[in-house]
């Protein structure tokens, strides 16, 4: 996974310049604005004062109203090269400025690089990162960003010791990281596979994955992004039981034409998936997904969200399995894995692809041998990712072995990992409709293992419809089932026999539409993703950054310093830079938790640790402690603040937004979360210094508190957790969701 930190690393540099530019605003209200408004003679003009600092933001909002779009049609790498090159010529500009119009020009620039960073940085990581994790990665960008500030603080703090700051420099200086960033950009970084999918170019987004993963074959994953492509669709859930056949028939499990047999390459290696009786009703299959305890108990909360309980129920911890792993999904590997890698070195794109029609199992035959089983999309080869966490063959009935699934009449279907315990396959099926007449399709399912095989030293696993005896082994599995991104129902009409599947670019050349905005799980995904960026940005963050150094000030800050000779100004910075210096462990304690314990537990976590810390800061402000006391309390306040939103309510709104929209319409509806981010943030920070001279510190942490105990009740209620999941399977879980809580409704 080297490759794919490495690109990670390189992208959130522009976080870091954004975070730079974020602190030296702060300076600028000490120090910058003050021999700016010297210099140009503003002292009567205080809407320019304003302006020099509203620009950058003015800025970023422009932009990010058609970035997404844009980024969907050229792709995420040119508006990454973009934002680089904005960001040198800002700060080139900066350096410059002969006047405050040209400055005004330059600090506008300067917020164009920012807004196309901020909203598009997310995006290509979540898109290059493997789903185990993509959270970690995801999480760069705070602490980059983050870092800038710590180093530009210590800049503002350095200039302000001197004589006669240079306010060019202080601003100007970020061309130097913006070359790098630049050169990352365009020498480094590649384009997203997904992107480059969705566009058809299959050969280069296989050519970019394999660079990434660190391996040549890469197939499971090229399939999974090609699903990817669609948007919207029929999807519904069922549960399946696997095993022998003969176990699964003791344990009186439901055998129907949907019954599929798992093939190993050891002769008379072969295993029975069986549907659970009632899987084709979304309400029951629902329930099947949640019956455990605590799913149970969210599913009957008012007003919980369907959706949460349906992801919780993918994450929820099993019974006791013995020896076996102690996760109910493991996020590494997956049911079925690969000992041995074939080498493989087709070149599968739109050039070379060979569409003949025998390379499909066809459903005219009944032989049931395995000539007929083929893989009907981007190789003849089944795949699967590596396990990193494998299980003893002694202890599992799931050899380390390379699988194909056939279904019973012929029907081929392949079955491959495609991470976080994942698999995704296809069947070809026949369902009879009314006249007796027969309806054919092609059928994907994104299969996830719901338990671990029992443990042959004695657990005991319970079962739909009985207990299963010591030393049984079988595993129950979940499963996405949609029709095909590639499936045509026009082609089925001209070859009645096969798959019917069109060719991706085929599909691609579709592009976004905005009718793709009112599909159901798209529309549920927008409301999670505005909630939570209007939230984040009304829970105080952006305006306390930007002003931290007036905050201290007016705490009272100066106290703590002024023995050592340190004046009020400086002494703010100072603290300001410490404060961001502490903010970056506590990013790493996120980073680390955040592909384990989850996006949603961070924010339950660590939201009542804001509210608490806000409480503390009205009480310090509202109640005579002595100037040392107030200092000391707002001043450990304001740290725990930072430090527990940058673990969570920082970095989750984002990588969130990243996640739950589909490949197609990700660019745009992720710039409508940003253009909120945006315009939250404009409203705090210019109606934060009203509010200050108004009700003061105390009323304003007041109503921050308020948004905090609103946000956690808004992300207990409605946003789901996504970590170890692959992008294309949480689109799915969010149109079935969105279903289900339309028919709750």
């Amino acid at each position: 996974m080297r490759g794919a930190v490495l690109v990670a690393v390189a992208a959130s540099i522009g976080n870091l310049l954004q975070g730079w530019d974020n602190a030296t605003i702060a300076g600028m209200y000490i120090l910058t604005v003050l021999y700016v408004k010297k210099e140009f003679k503003l002292e009567t003009q205080p809407t320019m004062e304003g302006l020099i600092v509203a620009m950058s933001l003015i800025g970023a909002t422009i932009i990010t109203t058609f970035s997404g779009a844009v980024s969907d049609m050229v792709g995420r790498r040119p508006m990454l090269i973009i934002s680089s090159v904005l960001y040198f010529v800002s700060g080139l500009v900066m350096l410059w400025s002969p006047n405050v119009y040209v400055l005004l020009l330059a600090r506008l620039i300067d917020g164009f690089g920012i807004g196309l960073a901020v909203t598009l940085v997310p995006v290509y990581i979540s898109e290059t990162a493997p789903s185990e994790i993509r959270g970690l990665l995801n999480t760069l960008p705070q602490f980059s960003g983050s870092g800038g500030m710590f180093l530009s603080y210590c800049m503002v703090f350095g200039m302000s010791l001197m004589a006669n700051p240079d306010w060019r420099v202080m601003l100007g200086v970020l061309f130097v990281p913006s070359l790098l960033y630049f050169l990352l950009t365009m020498f480094y970084m590649p384009e997203s596979p997904r992107w480059l999918v969705s566009k058809g170019r299959m050969l280069e987004a296989k050519l970019v994955l394999q660079k990434l993963r660190g391996r040549e074959d890469v197939s499971g994953e090229m399939a999974l992004l090609v699903e990817g492509l669609g948007v919207g669709g029929e999807t519904s859930i069922e549960e399946y039981i696997i095993g022998p056949a003969s176990e699964l028939d003791d344990q009186g499990a439901i055998a129907d034409k949907e019954q599929i047999t798992l093939y190993g390459p050891e002769e008379g290696v072969a295993l029975v998936a069986r549907p659970v009786k009632g899987q084709s009703i979304l309400g029951s299959a629902f329930s099947l997904l949640s019956r455990r305890g605590s799913m149970e108990i969210q599913s009957n909360i008012p007003l919980m969200d369907p959706l949460v309980t349906l992801f919780g129920s993918v994450h929820e911890k099993p019974p006791e399995m013995g020896s076996m792993r102690s996760t109910l999904f493991p996020n590494f590997g997956s049911m079925f894995s690969v000992a041995e890698q074939q080498p493989k070195n087709e070149q599968w794109d739109e050039e070379n692809l060979q569409q003949e029609s025998e390379d499909y199992a066809s459903d005219a035959g009944g032989d049931e041998s395995d000539d007929n089983v083929h893989s009907p999309l981007l190789s003849r080869q089944t795949t699967a990712m590596e396990v990193r966490d494998s299980v003893p063959p002694s202890d599992s009935v799931f050899r380390q072995t390379s699988s194909l699934t056939h279904i019973n009449a012929g029907e081929a279907v392949s079955s491959m990992g495609i991470g976080g315990g994942w698999q995704l396959a296809w069947k070809w099926s026949e369902e009879e409709i009314q006249d007796g007449k027969k309806e054919r399709g092609f059928k994907r399912i994104y299969l996830h293992q719901e338990g671990v095989p029992g443990s042959r030293r004695g657990s005991l696993v319970s079962l739909p419809g009985g207990e299963a005896q010591e030393g049984s082994a079988f595993v129950q599995a979940a499963a996405l089932v949609s029709q095909p991104a590639l499936y045509s129902k026009e082609l089925m009409d001209q070859h009645p026999i096969g798959p019917a599947m069109v060719h991706p670019s085929e599909t691609a050349a579709k592009g976004p539409r905005w009718s793709d905005l009112f599909e159901a799980g798209v529309r549920h995904a927008l409301f999670v993703g505005i909630g939570i960026q209007i939230l984040q940005q009304f829970a105080g963050i952006n305006g306390v950054l930007y002003y931290t150094p007036q905050i201290l000030e007016q705490a009272g800050v100066e106290v703590l310093l002024s023995n050592i000779g340190i004046s009020s100004d400086s002494a703010s910075l100072l603290i300001s830079a410490l404060t961001t210096l502490l903010m970056l462990p506590s990013i790493g304690i996120a980073m680390r938790l955040m592909d384990m314990s989850g996006r949603r537990f961070l924010l339950l976590f660590t939201i009542p640790i804001l509210i608490a810390s806000l409480i503390v800061l009205v009480v310090a402000n509202l109640v005579e402690l002595g100037n040392v006391v107030h200092a000391v309390l707002s001043t450990v306040s304001v740290i725990v603040y930072f430090c527990c939103f940058v673990m969570g309510f920082g970095p989750v709104p984002n990588i969130l937004c990243a996640e739950i929209f589909p490949t197609r319409v990700r660019g745009v509806c992720i710039a409508i979360c940003a253009l909120t981010f945006w315009i939250g943030d404009i409203i705090v920070t210019y109606t934060l210094p009203v509010m200050l001279d108004t009700i003061g510190l105390a009323g304003v942490f007041g109503i921050y508190a308020i948004v905090c105990v609103i946000a956690f009740v808004f992300v207990f209620l409605k946003v789901p957790e996504t970590k170890g999941m692959p992008l294309e399977v949480i689109t799915e879980f969010f149109a079935v969701g969105a279903k289900q809580a339309a028919a709750r409704n």
